[in-house]
This record gives structure tokens, sequence and C-alpha cells, in this order.
């Protein structure tokens, strides 16, 4: 089912706020660096809260609503979510658990399905955390390299798998999905050969699918607990990568109808992690925020657009091909003529002023490239280009 791109009935929330007005924000995004750099990095959205989400947060307030989290409208809303932007309707309720965050929950997942010092495979170049979690948990990963296309290779993905059955009891492998830094949605056909391949090498899939919600026009997110084979896997979804609630913490686990059991020794205390007011305002966010996703996603595509344009224009060496998913760009920067180094995220910094992630903490593969954040207005995507430019002149 690809996203209907019929007209948003909603302003385009990325052209909504001020440079001024984002400069008044205490998180991380416009904390990290001086006033005089241009942030286009960590993953937070340069909108306005979704006003069924902002409603929800006030109710909570007026009613001292602050407590501890419970019950499953949560998961309610998700599943049904999942059931009209994605036709899947295989989303139990019964087999969901509210976790503090996606990361926090992948981190419990594994502890369900393996063990200290067995292997977590993942597809490099990756989001970073995925090793500074995975190893801090005392797990080992281990690195299936994208193809040279940014997608699974399976070669790679099979050998990989082959070696972890062959040295560890309780393999697993954190699936990306979609893909971040590349933006790859993954097709049916291609989770229903990892699903294949998992059961072929006893190895446990993990899904990060955060960015779920986030899908460019004409493309098709498939859960990876729908495919075939995928019935032992667990997933992780929630609304804060599309609704910007990182600040509102709540996300939910779902298995797999063969991993209920798995599921099912989640420890009590994992579900008092989340926020209540998060669980309430992603809730509102899956329920009542379609019209306002809608307009987000319109105005993505948009910036996808002027993103190629410029940097056609102004920096045409920079490789960069508009992703199926996330608000998030990967640019191949190997091939400026001035040669930037392993670090091009350094240099844009120091002479630019404009502040995008490095290539390097994603792991194998993303040494020379650069990940430029795309939910902002398209003044500021022009101006950072334009200061990128600059840098190298």
């Amino acid at each position: 089912m690809p996203r209907d791109i019929s007209a948003p009935t909603i302003a385009n929330p990325l052209r909504q706020l001020s440079l001024e007005q984002l400069r008044r924000r205490t998180s991380m995004k416009w904390r990290t660096y001086p006033e005089d750099v241009l942030p286009l990095w960590v993953a937070e959205m340069d909108v306005p809260l979704a006003e069924p989400v902002a409603q929800a947060v006030r109710d909570a307030v007026a009613l001292g609503d602050t407590g501890y989290p419970h019950g499953t409208a949560y998961a309610e809303a998700l599943a049904d979510f999942a059931g009209k932007r994605w036709g899947w309707d295989g989303l139990a309720v019964e087999r969901t658990a509210i976790v503090p965050d996606v990361m926090l929950g992948i981190v419990e997942m594994l502890k369900l399905v393996s063990g200290p010092g067995d292997p977590v495979v993942v597809n490099s170049p990756v989001y970073p955390p995925f090793y500074q979690f995975v190893g801090n948990m005392g797990r080992k990963v281990v690195e299936a390299p994208l193809g040279a296309d940014g997608r699974i290779d399976f070669e790679v993905l099979e050998d990989v798998f082959r070696q972890v059955h062959k040295g560890a009891a309780r393999p697993a492998y954190l699936l990306c999905s979609p893909h971040n830094p590349t933006g790859v949605v993954h097709s049916t056909d291609e989770l229903a050969r990892v699903a294949a391949l998992a059961q072929t090498y006893g190895v446990r899939v993990v899904a990060d699918e955060i960015h779920a919600p986030v899908v460019a026009a004409g493309a098709r997110f498939v859960p990876y607990l729908s495919v075939p084979g995928g019935e032992d896997g667990l997933s992780l979804l929630s609304a804060s990568k599309a609704w910007n609630l990182a600040g509102l913490k709540a996300a939910v686990a779902v298995a797999g109808p063969d991993a209920a059991d798995d599921l099912a020794r989640l420890p009590e205390e994992v579900g008092h992690g989340p926020s209540h007011v998060g669980v309430l305002a992603h809730t509102a966010a899956l329920r009542d925020g379609g019209g306002w996703l809608d307009a987000l996603l319109a105005g993505l595509d948009d910036n996808r657009r002027l993103l190629a344009g410029l940097l056609a224009e102004s920096l045409p060496a920079v490789r960069y091909e508009p992703a199926e998913a996330t608000f998030l760009a990967w640019l191949d920067c190997r091939a400026l003529e001035l040669g930037l180094g392993d670090d091009p995220a350094a240099v844009f910094l120091e002479r630019g002023r404009v502040a995008l992630n490095s290539g390097i903490p994603f792991g194998t593969g993303g040494a020379g490239f650069v990940r430029l954040n795309l939910a902002t207005s398209p003044e500021l995507i022009t101006e950072a280009v334009r200061r990128m430019a600059a840098a190298l002149g």
C-alpha cells in the first residue's frame, strides 16, 4: 500500500517556525553548538506539535494526570494505524508491551533472545546507538555491511549468519527498517529473505521500525512481522520520529505469534519506564494526527527535491539519492575535489558553521559521508547548502 499522495489539508509544519523561534528551544539540537552554527544533525524536527498531541498534553496537565502509565490504548492506536497505513492487521494488542523508548526497548528484547557475549548482527552503516547500546549490554556487534546500492547484501548477510551460528548459542540480528541513515525501505521480498535466513541459521530478529510512518510518496513500508517467516520476530515501534516526540518517552514492543512467550518474560518494571504523558501524546498522534503527518510527509517530499536541486547546482560532486523514508539525507562526499578525508562533517562545521552528522560513527561504510536532517524549513536547507559550498570555496 504505497502512501496516499493526495493534497494534505493542513499547512506544512516545516514552514511554521522561524529561526528565532527555534533558537529558543533548549533541546540537544539547538543547544549543542554555538548560535552561529546552523544545526541540521540530530533527528529532531523543526516543527510545532501536532494540535491533537498538544491538546492531549494540555488535558493531562490540567487534570494533573501525570502518574504512571497504564492500559493498552497506545497499542490499540498503533494497531489501528498499522491497518490503515500499512494494510497490516496482524498487530495483536495482547502481544505488545510499552517500553521506555525504542532503543531501551531494543535492549530489553535482545536480553530476551540472546545472552551475554552473544553476537548481534547489524547492517552498517547504521544508526550509531546500535553500537553503543549493544556493546554496553555485553553483546558483540558483528557487521554485515550493506551493498553498494545501500540495500541488504544477502550474500554478505548469509555469510555472517553462518559464522555467528557456528560460534554462538543465541545470535541475534538487529534490523533497521526503514534503514537509518540511507532511508531504504526494505521490500516484502527482502524481508522474507531475511526471515528465511534467520530461520536457517537460528538467528533471532529484532526490528527497529521507529521511522516506519515517515515514507516518501510512492514508497510502501512493510512491517517485518507481516512477512512469511517473521512469526518469531520482535519489533519496536513509536510515534517519536514521525511526530517529533523524543522528549515524551514511550514506545511499543510487538511480538510475532511465535515470540509471544519471549515477550511474556519481559520484566514488569520495564513498563514503569515510559512517561505516562508520553503514552498519552503518542496515542493521540497515532489516533488523531494523521492529517498533520500527511502535511509533514508532503513537506519532506518537497525538501528532498529541493536538496537534490541545490546540491546539483552548488555541490555537484556530492552524491545524493532522495530516500524512500526517514527525514534524513545520506550524502556521499568522497568525490569532492578538495578531498575532505573521512570526516567531511568536521570541515563543514569548522569552515561553514553548519552541523551535520559525521558518517564515521555509523560504522563500516560511513567514512566520507555526512547525514543531513531534512526536517526543517526550505530556507534553512538552502542556507545550509550555501554554507557547505562556501566552506569549500
